[in-house]
């Protein structure tokens, strides 16, 4: 008994989660087409769960437009670090339990845009202010849509009254949010990382010009033709309940980190964790942070950008669309971001981009392209390799456990699937 009190008192100072006995208890497997070396990487996957800082982990992994590994494993709610697991509060998680992608909604974010400008709405060179009057307040008149979805716009800092969830529901609110933004950096210079700001830029820019929400435009745009079932701005009132919870993990913060994540995201890390579990944050629309998703209809999204644009033959992109959304032409290479203090591979349509050595997505994948959210999801797909990853996960560690196996993991899906030579 003394010795139980001392491991859940060591897991809680550690922030860890219990891990059940028994793995395969805790996992769901769905239809798989057969592919060498799918068990090591699910092998790592599973290292990388009994370090108890992700209470829950979705992968889906499509190669050459097949899925390979569509797995589930551990807690989608009821599991917390320190605490035993209770039966009769906690809830597996499965193939169909909707997670939330954080930053990797600015993904989905990025393409809505490319497909309003493939409709002739709007171009992403445009001045946001010739949509948007007032957003030219503070100097902002020259801003372009592009700058912002490079986080090179100049406005990646939120007010600290913006985090009111009750602001979601009022849309007229939301644009008077975004028209007083005041530039920090400026515009057209280094990349200085938009965290929360650029998706309510870009979807009053959205309404601005389309009367309809970026919500609405990717329900009847890509959701509905694509036939994905939970692939949306937050979700519907009475659905709350059924998307995985976030939970904090890992060792805490030094005073430090959490001053750089507070500048970085409006608030502290802790605070941002527990509001993306509040109602209010779940029934909103949050562009660069809350598209609420499966790790299979994510694969679904990517596969359909590997694919010029369709997916099962419903077309929802022109090629051309997609072509100009994941090329990186801009000849920069790696930038160092001044909001998050280390270099990433910006494109010049939205998305991050992996290199010829190391990047976010492994070892040399060079036209690789994705997004990643806070602050261990990873969703990219690489057409040298034919190859779409989503890793969802629902713990928030920064410093713990984790560090040594989540490389191990990434490093296991390069190994699996090595570039067509």
């Amino acid at each position: 008994m003394v010795t139980t009190s001392i491991v859940r008192l060591g897991e809680s100072i550690i922030r860890r989660c219990p891990i059940p006995s028994d793995v395969d208890a805790v996992t769901t497997i769905g239809a798989e087409a057969p592919r060498d070396g799918i068990e090591a990487v699910w092998a790592r996957i599973v290292t990388l769960y009994r370090t108890g800082v992700h209470p829950a982990v979705q992968v889906c992994l499509r190669h050459r437009g097949e899925v390979v590994l569509h797995r589930s494993i551990g807690h989608a709610r009821g599991v917390a670090p320190g605490q035993p697991i209770d039966d009769a509060d906690a809830v597996l998680v499965d193939l169909d339990t909707p997670v939330n992608l954080f930053s990797a909604a600015k993904a989905v974010t990025t393409m809505t845009m490319h497909k309003l400008e493939e409709l002739g709405v709007l171009d992403l060179d445009d001045r946001i202010a010739g949509h948007l009057p007032d957003f030219a307040r503070h100097g902002k008149h020259r801003i372009t849509i592009r700058q912002v979805l490079t986080h090179r716009a100049g406005i990646p800092s939120l007010p600290s009254h913006a985090f009111d969830l009750d602001l979601l529901a009022d849309a007229d609110g939301v644009d008077e949010l975004v028209c007083d933004l005041e530039p920090t950096r400026t515009a057209g210079g280094p990349p200085a990382y938009h965290a929360v700001t650029g998706g309510f830029v870009m979807d009053s820019v959205a309404r601005a010009v389309t009367g309809r929400s970026l919500r609405d435009i990717l329900k009847a745009e890509v959701k509905e033709p694509l036939g994905l079932k939970w692939f949306d701005y937050g979700v519907a009132p009475d659905q709350t309940d059924a998307v995985a919870h976030n939970v904090t993990t890992g060792f805490p913060l030094t005073p430090l980190m959490s001053r750089h994540f507070r500048r970085l995201l409006g608030r502290g890390w802790e605070e941002v964790i527990e509001l993306s579990n509040d109602p209010r944050f779940l029934r909103g629309v949050i562009p660069s942070g809350n598209v609420i998703v499966t790790a299979g209809d994510t694969a679904g999204f990517y596969q359909c950008l590997l694919d010029g644009g369709t997916l099962d033959g419903t077309r929802v992109f022109e090629p051309h669309t997609v072509a100009r959304a994941v090329a990186d032409d801009t000849g920069r290479g790696m930038s160092f971001d001044r909001m998050i203090g280390m270099p990433f591979r910006y494109g010049d349509a939205g998305f991050m981009h992996g290199t010829d050595t190391i990047s976010l997505y492994g070892w040399n994948h060079p036209r690789a392209f994705g997004h990643v959210g806070m602050s261990n999801s990873f969703t990219w797909a690489d057409p040298d390799r034919e190859l779409v990853v989503a890793l969802l996960t629902t713990g928030k560690p920064i410093l713990g456990t984790h560090l040594l196996a989540l490389p191990q993991v990434i490093s296991e899906i390069h190994r699996t699937f090595p570039p067509r030579t």
